[in-house]
Parts: structure tokens; sequence; C-alpha cells
């Protein structure tokens, strides 16, 4: 535990992981979405998450080959997740207008 206490929030391990199914708006709950239908896409691709995200200003990177556990295809399209810094150094936000995801 004291291990990791001492980690730091702007670790790169300690992001936040935003998988596609996570947005997709064709995943039922049981298949891994988390955000209302109404606020999802059809099929985001991490690469667009990883976009969207750097042009708000969030520190966000990619990593294309890992998987999401509940997605059954393993085509290239559903590959990939992002994280995304929310904390810095010091504990505070890195943006006031993104307080969680």
């Amino acid at each position: 535990m004291a291990c990791a206490a001492a980690r730091s929030p702007a670790d790169q391990d300690r992001f936040v992981c935003i998988y596609p199914a996570y947005l997709n708006n064709k995943k039922t709950i049981a298949e891994g979405r988390r955000i209302p239908i109404s606020k999802a896409v059809e099929n985001p691709t991490a690469t667009e998450i990883q976009d969207v995200c750097s042009a708000v200003g969030l520190n966000a990177f990619l990593e294309k080959n890992k998987m999401y556990s509940r997605e059954w295809n393993r085509d290239a399209q559903y590959r990939g997740r992002v994280r995304i810094q929310l904390k810095q150094e010091d504990g505070s936000l890195c943006l006031t207008q993104f307080p969680s995801l």
C-alpha cells in the first residue's frame, strides 16, 4: 500500500483509460457502453478519441495494441485505448472544466 500512495497522479499508469466501446451507441451497457445513447457516437475509434481530447487541451496518448475485454471483435478498427491525464503532479485538475470523465 505504501508504494501506491507514493505514486504521483501525473504518472502515465495513473491516467484514466477510455476504450471506444465506452462511447459507442451501437453497444449496450452489458457490452461496455458507459454513457447515455443520446451522448454516444457511432463506432468511434481510439484515434478519434485521442484527437478530440488533444483538441480540447487534455494530455492524451494512444495505446494501439490494447483491447477492451468485452469486445468480441478483434479487428483493427476496435483496437486501442486512450489514456488521459486529469490531475497534475500536485493533485490539482489539469483542466477545471473536466473534473471527471
